[in-house]
């Protein structure tokens, strides 16, 4: 097999239905490029997913489960990529965006790059947008309780690139050394908002957040915070988190100058 150019890190907390279905339709890519870092947070078997596959699989097994910021940044260990891809199981590839995403990284080499996120039934997800005011995730929390819509945030797009302050974890690659030289994901987010805030500590640090909106790929969201009282609680300790931290006060210094 080729060196990996790209390396794609997924965690399974018991995804192995997802993790079978994203291994087949990126064995269907047919790229020899890749590599995966499958990293088992909660204990399962994938070798019978593994064999014939034209790309390596790295599987790490957790002794105990780990929060996701903490399983991405060990990925980063064991990655050989040049880019690092942080992917979640429950993303389907029906055609191949890496062509598109490599290319918009070379535009801007030191830049997070996100492809087009789109639902099931082909509708374009709310996975890029600006940086949150510390109301707006309470507002999204209770117009989705009682049903009501919310406008999208409007990003600046030219052509198939699109602008936006930030970039949502399900799907984004950076430059392995960036990835490095940022710390990595903040571990004290147990789950959530830490796609945020990385993408706040690259902005502080000069670089840019893109999306390469040329080929989209699918997100079969499961909203555990929505459902489960955990992972809502999760969700508020980190937006809590965000808004009292370091990088959001020096972005509101950076806007109020």
């Amino acid at each position: 097999m080729s060196p990996a150019l790209i390396s794609l890190s997924v965690v399974s907390h018991g995804h192995r239905a997802h993790i079978a279905l994203l291994l087949a339709d990126l064995a269907r890519l047919g790229r020899t490029d890749i590599e995966v870092i499958l990293t088992v947070n909660l204990p399962e078997s994938f070798d019978d997913l593994l064999a014939d596959l034209p790309f390596p699989v790295v599987v790490v097994n957790n002794p105990e489960p780990k929060g996701f910021a903490a399983n991405q940044n060990a990925a980063v260990a064991h990655a050989s990529g040049q880019w690092f891809v942080i992917l979640n199981p429950d993303i389907r590839f029906h055609d191949d965006p890496f062509d598109a995403l490599l290319e918009v990284s070379r535009m801007v080499p030191a830049a997070i790059v996100a492809p087009l996120i789109v639902n099931a039934e082909g509708q374009e997800e709310d996975s890029a947008r600006h940086f949150p005011s510390p109301l707006q995730p309470f507002k999204r929390y209770l117009a989705r309780l009682f049903g009501v819509h919310l406008a999208n945030d409007s990003i600046p797009t030219r052509g198939q690139v699109a602008y936006p302050d930030w970039v949502a974890g399900m799907f984004m690659m950076l430059p392995k050394t960036m990835m490095e030289q940022l710390g990595g994901l903040d571990e004290r987010y147990r789950m959530y908002y830490e796609d945020v805030d990385l993408c706040a500590r690259a902005r502080l640090a000069g670089h840019e957040v893109r999306v390469a909106r040329a080929i989209p790929v699918e997100h079969n969201a499961q909203r555990d915070s929505h459902r489960k009282l955990r992972y809502l609680r999760w969700h508020i300790s980190s937006v809590i988190r965000f808004f009292t931290s370091p990088a959001y006060r020096s972005l509101r210094q950076q806007r109020t100058r």
